[in-house]
Formats: C-alpha cells, sequence, structure tokens
C-alpha cells in the first residue's frame, strides 16, 4: 500500500509515467473507494475505501499486538484475515496440550455479557 501510494505521488509530479494500475488507484481515490491492486490482497468487502481503511488499522494493531506483546486474552475474529484457520489452530494446540484426541474434540461458544476486552483479564486454560 505504502509503495503503491509513493509511485502514484512521483507519478502524479511526473517523476515516473502513469500507469493503468496508478491511474486506477488514484481514480479510486478520488471516488472513494478500494483500489482494486489492494482488493486482490485482502478479504472481500463490500467496505468503501475510508471504512475500510478503519477497519485495515483495527486488523493492524491486533496483529501488531499479537507480534509484539502476546498471544491476546480476546480476539477479534472479524479482523482475522481467516477466523477459521484460527480457530482450527486453536483447538489442535488445546488437543495436543490436553493429551486429547483431535477427531474426538470440537469446539463450543459460551456467550457473556462482558463487553469490554479489558474486563477478561487471564487466558481459559
Amino acid at each position: 500500500m505504502s509503495s503503491t501510494i509513493s509511485d502514484l505521488k512521483r507519478a502524479l509530479k511526473g517523476e515516473i509515467g502513469m500507469s493503468a494500475d496508478l491511474e486506477s488507484l488514484g481514480n479510486s481515490f478520488f471516488n472513494g473507494f478500494l483500489p482494486p491492486m489492494w482488493s486482490k490482497l485482502a478479504p472481500q468487502t463490500q467496505k468503501n475505501l475510508v471504512n475500510w481503511i478503519t477497519h485495515f488499522d483495527k486488523r493492524n494493531k491486533q496483529y501488531r499486538d499479537w507480534i509484539d506483546f502476546e498471544e491476546p486474552k480476546v480476539i477479534w475474529l472479524s479482523g482475522l484475515h481467516i477466523p477459521e484457520s484460527y480457530l482450527t489452530a486453536l483447538i489442535q494446540t488445546t488437543c495436543r496440550s490436553k493429551g486429547w484426541a483431535l477427531d474426538k474434540s470440537g469446539m463450543y461458544t459460551n456467550v457473556t455479557k462482558h463487553l469490554d476486552p479489558i474486563e477478561i483479564t487471564k487466558r481459559l486454560d
């Protein structure tokens, strides 16, 4: 994303040639749409550019915190690129640590009244 924006700036200044991709990027920015060159690299969405960037920033923060600190106690599933993969890995990791048979294990959801992730102080065992 950063390199394409830099290239667009350079093309608008006349430092490099304007390609079809850069023109499409500029038109998408002007009209508030997600650029096609970016949408190929992200989950499918119907969001406009502003809402997509907001969502992207939240996703990026979740990933950065995970890398820089630790696995979060609370996961924003829709912020993951492929949430099903995370859930599968969670089941597999739990089975390994507990010595359970993977083919006899499953996952269930317990809905709580917690609304703020700060309320969760420890990870489930």
